[in-house]
C-alpha cells in the first residue's frame, strides 16, 4: 500500500504542470482548460458511493487494482488525445478509477492494521503520499520540457507498475472477527448528522479547502506561471511541489497542537493563511515570491 500510494501521488503530481497546458494546446480559453481538471474530481464525486458499495460486494483489494488500472488506461489514452473533448472524456473516466482505488485504500488500513496501531499506520501511508506529491510535479514539470503528452504516458506505465505490486503483495484483510472482537457502533444515519452543526462546520470547510487547493489550486497554477509569470512547466511543477513542502513541514506539529489546543483554532488559522497566501500568489510578478507564497500555502 505504502509503495502504491507513493506512485499514485508522483503520477498524480507528473501530470498535473502538464495538464492545464495541455489543454490550452488545443486553443480554448483559461475556463475550458480549468475544467479538464474539474471533471476528474466531477467524476470521482459522482462515482464515490458506487465505489463504496463495490468495495463492500467485492473487496477493497479487487477494487484497489482494479482502480488502478482504469486510471492508467484513461491517462495513458489522454497522451494520444487529437481534441480537447478526446481529453475531456479521459480525463474524467479516469475519475471513476481514482475514486475506486481512494475509497479502497481508505478502508484497507483501518481493515490491516491492529486497533492499537491504526494511527500510526495512517500517518506513514500519508507522509508516503505526500512525498510522492513532492517530488511529482518537479519530474512532471521537467518531463513535460520533452513534450506535454511525455508525463501522461510515464504515469500510466506507473501505475500499472503498482497495479502489479499491489496484486502480488496485497494479501486479503482479516476477518474482523479474528482476533479482538471490536463493539461496532450503532451508524449515525446522514440525516442524524446533517443536524450536528459541528459536522455541517465540517462540511463547509472541507468545501473551502478543497475547493481552494485542490482546485483553483491545481487548474489555475500552471496556467498563471505559463500566462503571468511567462514561464514553462517546470516552475508551474515547483510550485505545485513546494505547496507539498509546505504541508510537510506543518505536519511535524500540528497534529500534536491540535490535540493540545484544539481541533476548531486549528482550521480557522489553517483556513485564514491559506486564503491569504492564495490570493497573495494572484499578485506576484516574479518567480522567487511565488514559490514563497505556495510554501506558505501549503504550509497553512
Amino acid at each position: 500500500l505504502l509503495a502504491a500510494a507513493f506512485v499514485i501521488a508522483l503520477g498524480y503530481g507528473l501530470v498535473a504542470p502538464a495538464l492545464p497546458q495541455f489543454a490550452a494546446s488545443f486553443n480554448v480559453g483559461v475556463a475550458a482548460a480549468s475544467v479538464i481538471v474539474s471533471a476528474f474530481a466531477l467524476t470521482r464525486l459522482l462515482f464515490a458511493p458506487a465505489s463504496g458499495s463495490l468495495v463492500v460486494r467485492l473487496g477493497e483489494r479487487r477494487v484497489y487494482i482494479t482502480g488502478l488500472l482504469v486510471v492508467a488506461l484513461s491517462t495513458g489514452a489522454c497522451a494520444f488525445a487529437e481534441s480537447y473533448w478526446q481529453l475531456l472524456v479521459f480525463r474524467g473516466l479516469g475519475g471513476i478509477g481514482s475514486t475506486m482505488f481512494t475509497v479502497s485504500a481508505t478502508a484497507l488500513p483501518v481493515r490491516l492494521a491492529p486497533p492499537d496501531g491504526r494511527g500510526r499506520v495512517s500517518s506513514a501511508y500519508a507522509g508516503t503520499f505526500l512525498m510522492g506529491g513532492i517530488l511529482g510535479p518537479v519530474i512532471g514539470g521537467l518531463l513535460a520540457g520533452w513534450g506535454l503528452r511525455v508525463p501522461f504516458l510515464v504515469y500510466a506505465a506507473a501505475l500499472v507498475v503498482a497495479a502489479a505490486v499491489v496484486a502480488v503483495l496485497l494479501r486479503e484483510p482479516r476477518s474482523a472477527a479474528a482476533g479482538a472482537a471490536e463493539a461496532a457502533p450503532e451508524p449515525m444515519t446522514l440525516r442524524e448528522a446533517l443536524a450536528d452543526a459541528t459536522f455541517r462546520a465540517a462540511l463547509v470547510s472541507a468545501f473551502a479547502n478543497g475547493w481552494a487547493t485542490f482546485g483553483v489550486r491545481m487548474s489555475l497554477i500552471p496556467l498563471f506561471a505559463g500566462a503571468v509569470l511567462l514561464a514553462g512547466p517546470s516552475t508551474a511543477g515547483l510550485a505545485l511541489a513546494v505547496f507539498a513542502v509546505g504541508n510537510a513541514v506543518a505536519l511535524t506539529f500540528s497534529g500534536r497542537l491540535a490535540d493540545t489546543l484544539g481541533r476548531k483554532p486549528m482550521v480557522i488559522t489553517g483556513l485564514a493563511v491559506t486564503g491569504l497566501a492564495l490570493g497573495a500568489v494572484g499578485f506576484t510578478d516574479n518567480v522567487p515570491l511565488f514559490v514563497v507564497f505556495s510554501v506558505v500555502a501549503g504550509f497553512g
